[in-house]
C-alpha cells in the first residue's frame, strides 16, 4: 500500500538549511513535483498522480522517473543535477534521507540555483545580447549530438496526434478560440503536416529524429557562471521528448519570438545551422513553420486549461491572454509566405555580416532570413572551426569556386523550402551577382542586391581589429580588392563608411 506523501513533504519542510543567508525552506508546488529549496540544495519529489501523458502514482513509478530524471539532464546540466536519493523509514519510525531503512519516497536532490537567472525572467528585461545567443545555440547544438536516435515514423504519427488533441482542446474554449478560427487551422495543421510526411520520414533516416530535451523554453535554461544550462529535461514521455532536432529548437525559437526577442531568435536559427554537424540539409527548413506552429499551440491549450483552474481572477485573466496571444501565434507561424533572397555584396570591412544580422529578423517568415556567408562555408567545407584561420590554398580561384557553388545549393534549397535567405559575400565578379539573381528567379523568389562601399581607410581600420570572426580578411587583402573590376553594377549602392545603424538605415530603405 502507498503510503501518504504529507509525512515525506512534513520530513523536508523541517530540515535543516546550512546556509546562513538563507535559513528558510522553501516549497514550490506545481502540478506534478514540489521542490523543497533548502541552503544551497533543492530536492524534487514526484507527486503520487496520474494524468494522460505521465503516472506517478506508485513508488515504484516514482523512483523509475527519478532516475531517469538524472540520467536525462545530467549530459545538459551537470552543474544541477547531482543524484536519485531514498527517503527511508528506520527502525525507530523516523525518516532519513538515503538511510538504512525501506524506501517510502524517492527524490531528486539538485544543487540550487537563482530563479532571477532563469532565461523566461532576464527576457523580460532587456533584449538578449548576441554573445548569450550565440552560447544558446551552442547549447543546443552539444544537446543534440549526444541525444539518441529515434524513428521519424513514430515522430510524425505523435504530431499527427497532436494536431487532433489541440482540435479537440480549442474547441472545449469557445470563449478564447472561435470555432471558425479553430477549424481553420486544423485543417492547415493537417494539410501541412501531410505534405511533410516524406521528408519527415527522411529527416528520420538521416539520424535528425532524436530523443532530445522535449521541453526546451526560456523557463528551463538558467545562466550559471554565464553560460546558458538546460535543465528539466522530459523524463516521463519518451515520445514528448522524441522530435526532430528542429521541433526542439522550435520550442526556444517560438518562445523567443513570442517574448520579443525577435534578435535572439534569429541569432540562434543561424547560429544553430552555422554550428551543427548533423543537421547539413536545409531542405528541412520547410518543417520549421509547422513546428513553431505546434509549439505555440501546445503552449496555447495548456495556458486555457490552466486558467480553468485558478481560482485568482487576475491570474486567470492573464493565462487567458497568453492563450489568445499563443494562438494567435500559432495561426501566424503557418500563413503562406514569398520568400526573399537579399544579396549582400562589398569588399572586405563594409560590414556586409553586420548589416546581414541587423536585417535577417525582419526579412521572411519567422524567424527571420537564414544568413549564408561565404566566410563559414569556407570553414566548414574544410571542416574546422569558424574562427581558425584557413590555410592560402582555401583562397584559390578553384577553391573560392567551391565555396560559391556550394552557397549557390544551399540558398536555392532554402528558398525552396519556403525560407528567405540572406547571402554575404563580396560578389566583386559580375557573373557573380548575375548568378545569385538567376538562382532567386528560378525558384520564384522575390531578390534584392545591396552592394556595401566604404573608403579603403576605413576597411582596412575594420579588418584590422575584427575578432572572433569566420573572415580571415586582412589590410593586404583589402588592398588587393580595391583593384578588383566590378563590372556593371545594378544592385544598390549603400554607403557604409559610416556607423553599423546609419548603414542598417540606408538598407532598410533601399528594401522598401
Amino acid at each position: 500500500m502507498e503510503h501518504s506523501q504529507d509525512s515525506v513533504f512534513a520530513f523536508f519542510q523541517g530540515l535543516a538549511s546550512d546556509d546562513p543567508n538563507r535559513p528558510d525552506v522553501v516549497r514550490i508546488d506545481t502540478h506534478a513535483n514540489i521542490v523543497f529549496l533548502i541552503g544551497g540544495l533543492a530536492y524534487k519529489i514526484k507527486r503520487s498522480v496520474k494524468f494522460p501523458f505521465l503516472d506517478y502514482s506508485t513508488l515504484a513509478l516514482r523512483e523509475e522517473a527519478c532516475k531517469a530524471e538524472i540520467t536525462f539532464n545530467r549530459p545538459n546540466a551537470p552543474q544541477i543535477y547531482r543524484k536519485a536519493l531514498p527517503v527511508t523509514r528506520e527502525s525507530d519510525g523516523r525518516l532519513c534521507l538515503d538511510g538504512a531503512g525501506d524506501p517510502v519516497e524517492w527524490t531528486i536532490e539538485m544543487n540550487r540555483f537563482e530563479r532571477r537567472n532563469e532565461l523566461d525572467v532576464l527576457a523580460s528585461r532587456a533584449p538578449f545580447p548576441d554573445a548569450l545567443s550565440d552560447s544558446l545555440a551552442k547549447m543546443m547544438v552539444a544537446a543534440h549530438a549526444e541525444a539518441p536516435l529515434r524513428s521519424g515514423i513514430g515522430f510524425y504519427e505523435e504530431l499527427a496526434s497532436y494536431v487532433e488533441q489541440n482540435d479537440a482542446a480549442f474547441h472545449e474554449h469557445p470563449d478564447l478560440f472561435p470555432a471558425e478560427d479553430v477549424r481553420h487551422l486544423t485543417e492547415q495543421s493537417r494539410s501541412v503536416l501531410g505534405s511533410l510526411k516524406d521528408l519527415i520520414f527522411k529527416r528520420g533516416e538521416q539520424g535528425l529524429v532524436r530523443r532530445c530535451h522535449g521541453d526546451a523554453h526560456l523557463r528551463n535554461i538558467v545562466l550559471i557562471d554565464e553560460e546558458p544550462v538546460l535543465f528539466d529535461a522530459v523524463e516521463f514521455s519518451d515520445a514528448i521528448a522524441t522530435g526532430d532536432v528542429l521541433y526542439d529548437l522550435a520550442f526556444l525559437l517560438m518562445d523567443l519570438w513570442e517574448r520579443g526577442q525577435p534578435r535572439a531568435a534569429n541569432r540562434v536559427f543561424n547560429k544553430y545551422l552555422d554550428l551543427s554537424r548533423l543537421d547539413t540539409h536545409p531542405e528541412g527548413l520547410a518543417a520549421l513553420p509547422f513546428y513553431l506552429m505546434m509549439r505555440a499551440a501546445i503552449r496555447s491549450k495548456i495556458a486555457a486549461s490552466s486558467a480553468l483552474a485558478q481560482s485568482d481572477m487576475v491570474q486567470m485573466d492573464v493565462l487567458k491572454g497568453q492563450a489568445r496571444t499563443y494562438f494567435r501565434f500559432a495561426q501566424a507561424f503557418l500563413e503562406p509566405s514569398r520568400p526573399d533572397l537579399v544579396a549582400i555584396g562589398g569588399l572586405s570591412g563594409t560590414g556586409k555580416t553586420t548589416l546581414a544580422h541587423e536585417l535577417a529578423p525582419d526579412i521572411g517568415r519567422a524567424p527571420g532570413a537564414r544568413i549564408l556567408r561565404t566566410d563559414v562555408m569556407r570553414k566548414r567545407l574544410l571542416d574546422i572551426p569558424e574562427t581558425e584561420k584557413a590555410p592560402p590554398e582555401a583562397y584559390t580561384l578553384e577553391a573560392s569556386n567551391r565555396v560559391y557553388k556550394a552557397i549557390d545549393k544551399t540558398v536555392q534549397t532554402v528558398l525552396a523550402a519556403g525560407h528567405s535567405a540572406i547571402f554575404d559575400a563580396v560578389f566583386a565578379a559580375e557573373n557573380e551577382r548575375v548568378k545569385i539573381q538567376e538562382i532567386a528567379q528560378r525558384v520564384e523568389a522575390d531578390f534584392s542586391g545591396l552592394w556595401l562601399a566604404a573608403p579603403a581607410a576605413v576597411l582596412k581600420e575594420r579588418v584590422t581589429h575584427r575578432a572572433d570572426d569566420a573572415s580571415d580578411a586582412t589590410a593586404d587583402i583589402v588592398d588587393k580588392q580595391t583593384s578588383y573590376e566590378l563590372g556593371r553594377m545594378t544592385w544598390t549602392e549603400i554607403d557604409a563608411g559610416g556607423d553599423a545603424e546609419k548603414t542598417a538605415e540606408l538598407a532598410r530603405e533601399a528594401l522598401l
